[in-house]
């Protein structure tokens, strides 16, 4: 542990509610800005601005490495070290103890790191601990221009030096566009040893236009094996001029996901200006963008013809307007912060914190803030239960790994 910083409590209040759903709420909620949209409504109770909890923890944040390049993505390896990459194509290990970073790792292959590109996420194979394997996104150059890939590798340690060897691309988002935003991509094993990869849709109106398209592989998330080939069962595995990869489609920009504790797949994706949504993307399933959205374009038009609902479309568990800007999420099982159990934690780029929220059944109960003062780009659980927040500045700059443990 490096240093302490001051204790915070669990969220952070405005002065007075400014907006709040059509249905009767009976507590604050987390969000009291003015919604970007604010003649748009929810479909249902708590489907957005939830009611803050009762109670709420009192947290605590210790800086446990500062001053590392800028991450993207972070991972436990089982000896408790971090693995992460950085946007700029690089992947370190970071030591618990002292906050150092290892040199970087060896054989990682290029990427293209302008605008919103980079390497991204990072996950072990269920068999790390025997095979030694992990996968890992980024934006691949390619002739035609860039697109999300994803890559295995075998890790490796050798008199202190680390290296990727049998590195391997297994999949290609396609077609490659010259573009750079909206890569995702978040990186989720099933429990069944299936790979979920989430990806965007590249951002501009040419190419959002093929969220909706089953032949193409904008905004989707995909359900693959370790080899890269779709996973048995996919929905649209004999539907002709479908990818077989596709498990759902509809989506913007997808940089968050996470297993529940059923094993169920969690998303959340960035919406325009408004209409972030939390998602529980099920086989088969439209989740609507961009004929169907919460929010509007950044210009402050519609998008598209204005609708939040459409027949054949899925509505949003959870949408947030104004957005919080999601990327990394972690669905908390431990005890050493109880109040969370069962919550899923969210990482804020816009709203430069933690989002926790609390779950009934397949509803949100309840929504938490954790102001950390940091854009948060990734959020993991540590083995014991403590919850771990990887910061970044706004256009690059240094990164900062964060612990956050419950104060007595």
């Amino acid at each position: 542990m490096r240093t302490t910083r001051a204790l915070l409590a669990g969220t952070m209040l405005a002065a007075s509610l400014l907006s709040v759903p059509a249905f009767a709420q009976t507590a604050k909620p987390a969000e009291t800005r003015e919604a970007n949209a604010p003649d748009q409504k929810p479909a249902f109770e708590n489907q957005t601005r939830a009611a803050l909890p009762d109670a709420v923890p009192e947290i605590g944040v210790d800086v446990v490495a500062e001053g590392l390049p800028h991450l993207w993505a972070m991972e436990f390896l089982p000896d408790g070290r971090m693995l992460v990459t950085t946007k700029e194509g690089a992947m370190h290990v970071v030591s618990q103890e002292n906050g150092e970073a290892s040199p970087p790792i060896d054989g990682v292959p290029a990427v293209m790191s302008q605008g919103q590109g980079g390497l991204l996420d990072v996950a072990l194979a269920p068999d790390f601990e025997g095979s030694g394997h992990i996968y890992f996104s980024f934006s691949e150059p390619r002739e035609g221009g860039n697109g999300t890939s994803v890559a295995s590798a075998r890790l490796t340690e050798e008199d202190g030096r680390l290296a990727l060897q049998d590195v391997k691309v297994i999949f290609r988002q396609m077609p490659a566009y010259d573009g750079d935003k909206h890569f995702g991509s978040r990186l989720v094993f099933g429990p069944e040893g299936q790979l979920y990869v989430t990806v965007g849709e590249r951002s501009d109106r040419e190419t959002r236009v093929g969220a909706q398209d089953l032949g193409s592989g904008f905004g989707k998330v995909f359900r693959i094996n370790a080899e890269g080939k779709a996973s048995d069962g996919n929905p649209f595995a004999d539907t002709q001029g479908a990818l077989p990869e596709i498990w759902s489609y509809g989506h913007r920009n997808l940089q968050a996901a996470t297993l529940d504790g059923q094993g169920r797949l969690w998303t959340v994706e960035h919406g325009p200006k408004g209409g972030d949504e939390l998602n529980r993307p099920e086989a088969g399933k439209n989740y609507g963008w961009p004929k169907v959205t919460y929010g509007v374009e950044y210009s402050g038009g519609p998008v598209g013809e204005g609708i939040t609902a459409l027949e054949g479309t899925e509505q949003p568990v959870y949408y947030w307007d104004p957005v919080i800007g999601p990327s990394g999420m972690a669905y908390y099982e431990g005890d050493a912060i109880p109040e969370w159990k069962g919550a899923f934690l969210i990482g804020g780029l816009v709203s430069q914190g933690l989002v926790v929220l609390h779950m009934d059944g397949d509803r949100v109960a309840h929504e938490e803030r954790v102001p950390l003062d940091a854009r948060i780009r990734d959020v993991k659980v540590a083995p014991d239960g403590t919850v771990f927040a990887v910061t970044e500045q706004q256009g690059g700059g240094a990164s900062t790994i964060l612990r956050l443990v419950k104060r007595d």
